[in-house]
């Protein structure tokens, strides 16, 4: 039984917790500022985040297993399969290599998500300890990159919410300049080749 001096201290983690375990990447932003107004020191606001990426291995691994079973037994879902094997190869490649190898593995979980990265890796043959290893030390960089970024932020802005509202919109835009900017370098690559 928990000590009644820690209950209090729990019951400040539980809610931090609550919004690391929301699939979306706002969680995080939220998580950690409300970790902060509760008074939850940064570590411990870090194993938080880390129990909730093992809190999803544990419910992802099944389902992911159960839809490779059925990739398997399906002839249109195994070519689907296939092409999406293709695919992951392809962009494991950006990451610098051929193969899925750890640290491609771990950016796929960076870039994306760390059930993304654990297809991947799953793809790559890696298995549960390994293959979430990778999914997670990805997500887990990402988490430190938006926590750091969120109470930086605040520092300067001092409202909590402007701040979530700021991040969460870096969150979604930035990938998509990137993706717009790369576009336009590989079009002038083209260009510039074809000249």
């Amino acid at each position: 039984m928990a000590d009644s001096s820690m209950l209090p201290a729990l019951a400040s983690m539980l809610p931090v917790l609550k919004l690391f375990v929301i699939p979306v990447g706002g969680g995080i932003p939220a998580g950690v500022m409300l970790a902060q107004a509760k008074g939850v020191a940064w570590p411990v606001t870090a194993l938080l985040y880390l129990l909730s990426d093992i809190l999803l291995a544990v419910v992802f691994e099944p389902v992911l297993l159960l839809i490779a079973q059925v990739f398997v037994k399906v002839s249109f879902l195994a070519r689907v399969g296939a092409l999406l094997k293709e695919a992951t190869a392809r962009n494991v490649s950006h990451f610098g290599g051929t193969g899925a190898g750890p640290l491609s593995l771990i950016m796929i979980a960076f870039g994306v998500d760390p059930m993304t990265g654990r297809a991947s890796a799953l793809a790559a043959g890696h298995g549960f300890v390994a293959g979430w290893a990778f999914a997670i030390a990805g997500d887990m960089l990402y988490f430190a990159l938006i926590a750091i970024t969120t109470l930086r932020l605040n520092t300067y802005i001092h409202d909590p919410d402007t701040t979530m509202l700021i991040v969460l919109a870096a969150m979604f835009l930035v990938p998509l300049l990137i993706r717009r900017i790369r576009s336009w370098s590989v079009g002038a690559v083209c260009r510039d080749r074809i000249q």
